[in-house]
């Protein structure tokens, strides 16, 4: 048994401004953190990186990332693109069905991007510090999701589909002007926190005392 550790290169807080043109030829890479480098673009020559597991890219300067993050197949730990300035993922996103880990917060998201309710491994979503006034319902469809964090959005209520997420652990939902909480929630078998703190806009239901008792913490 080989004691080498995975093949990884981590460029975090270089002052880079672009990535250098040699980062793609490095294609044993199962790990890359380019995290906190003042990128405004990545090239789609990302797609080279077939080997890839976890991918940072967050603490940059991006407007959108490149279509060939689709391309790697074998993303399956994290991908930060925290902290950026992104609107949107494109469609191609929606291929890495084996992550398991998406960090989307702090960006500029007025919807949560449709690619990622298609990333059917997902166990744990953060998308807190953006703009969202909704989810869709197509959120119902990722069936492993252990841990839904949306602090400090826009919304208002979730949809019905969140009552579909039967392995959710935790719904992180502080600072946010809620008036309606789906009574699904109230049903997930597995829910252990439900935060609601500086939530002032909800009349909490009735069935929150059920959940309380029957061990899910609920912080208000």
């Amino acid at each position: 048994m080989s004691d080498r550790s995975p093949p990884q290169l981590s460029l975090w807080k270089r002052h880079l401004g672009r990535v250098p043109e040699w980062v793609w030829e490095r294609t044993e890479l199962e790990t890359l953190i380019l995290a906190d480098n003042g990128l405004s673009e990545v090239s789609e020559r990302i797609g080279l990186l077939q080997n890839l597991r976890t991918l940072d890219l967050g603490h940059n300067e991006l407007t959108k990332v490149p279509e060939a993050l689709g391309d790697l197949g074998g993303l399956t730990g994290f991908l930060y693109l925290n902290d950026n300035h992104l609107t949107s993922l494109p469609p191609s996103i929606g291929r890495l069905t084996s992550l398991r880990y998406l960090n989307i917060s702090e960006n500029a998201y007025a919807s949560l991007p449709e690619p990622v309710c298609m990333l059917s491994n997902l166990i744990e979503l953060r998308a807190t510090d953006n703009l969202l006034t909704s989810l869709p319902g197509s959120i119902g469809r990722l069936s492993r999701l252990r841990e839904l964090h949306v602090r400090n959005n826009k919304l208002v209520s979730l949809p019905d589909a969140v009552g579909a997420l039967q392995a959710l652990r935790q719904i992180d939902l502080r600072s946010n002007p809620l008036v309606h909480l789906p009574a699904g929630i109230g049903s997930l078998p597995r829910l252990e926190k439900l935060d609601l703190r500086w939530v002032d806009t909800l009349v909490l239901p009735s069935w929150i005392d059920a959940l309380e008792a029957r061990g899910c913490a609920v912080y208000r």
